[in-house]
């Protein structure tokens, strides 16, 4: 799952190369929109919100594009070729006379008037990386199911938005807490702490080409995609399990002994909740 950095980096490539320009040509590869065509229309920005990504074209139309798991957003230059995947991978084109956005593997693409964009992430919580992000709101949002698990209520995007597996990991272990630890069961100061804490990784990954958590030299992150290997702090090994609603299962890792709270059983079937919206 991206994380709201990514998605951060994949917006600002998309304003960079066509916002204020012309499209040549739109290219639509799904049925819903194969006879649609922007041609000649002015794209006026990319924002993201959350992990969703708003592009804004004059007459009041906006395509939201959400990369989920595999979708990516590429550019290329005049003539250059497309690297993003094969052919039958790609859901939308967008070309300007200098600069062409291909949109693969994307599982939401949809046109929406601008004016009606709150239909698409109007559900979502304060973004992480953008204006209206507000740590007290988060917090409120969090502790509103004080019984559910730490791990899902963070990557719930109606608590908050923009974090991904990855910091779910991270942001759990550097609070001492396990993914499975009741939402209202952590400490005061700690559960104040976490939305600024999640707030601050964000905003110190979203310029950077490998994300980083540690802030040591050789080590990017101290849990995520660590099983089995020693914990950074305490040398133990770390943990790898399933945790989600049985239908989205995403892989947790902690550390036994840095972090306190439940956790699964060895071959136990991961939690079975209501599906987390993105």
């Amino acid at each position: 799952m991206p994380e709201g950095d990514t998605v951060w980096q994949a917006a600002r490539r998309l304003h960079d190369a066509l916002a204020g320009k012309v499209l040549a040509r739109s290219d639509f590869r799904v049925p819903r929109y194969a006879t649609v065509d922007l041609g000649g229309r002015t794209v006026l920005g990319t924002v993201p919100r959350g992990k969703h990504l708003l592009t804004r074209f004059e007459g009041g139309l906006t395509l939201h594009t959400h990369l989920r798991m595999e979708g990516a957003w590429k550019v290329f230059g005049a003539g250059e070729p497309w690297k993003g995947g094969p052919a039958h991978q790609i859901r939308v084109v967008l070309s300007t006379a200098d600069r062409t956005a291909v949109g693969y593997r994307l599982p939401v693409l949809e046109l929406l008037r601008t004016g009606e964009e709150d239909a698409a992430v109007g559900h979502l919580g304060p973004d992480l990386l953008g204006p209206d992000w507000d740590p007290e709101r988060a917090l409120a949002n969090l502790l509103t199911d004080p019984g559910r698990p730490l791990g899902e209520a963070l990557l719930d995007q109606r608590n908050l938005a923009g974090i991904g597996n990855v910091y779910k990991s991270e942001l759990c272990f550097l609070i001492g807490a396990t993914p499975w630890l009741p939402v209202g069961a952590l400490p005061a100061d700690r559960a104040a702490h976490l939305p600024r804490l999640a707030q601050r990784l964000l905003e110190a990954n979203r310029d950077r080409p490998v994300r980083r958590t540690t802030g040591l030299r050789h080590q990017d992150l101290f849990v995520y995609g660590r099983a089995a290997r020693p914990c950074l702090r305490c040398r133990t090994p770390i943990c790898l399990a399933d945790q989600g609603d049985g239908s989205r299962d995403r892989p947790t890792y902690w550390c036994p002994a840095c972090q306190t709270g439940p956790a699964p059983a060895p071959g136990s079937p991961p939690t079975r909740r209501t599906r987390t919206p993105n």
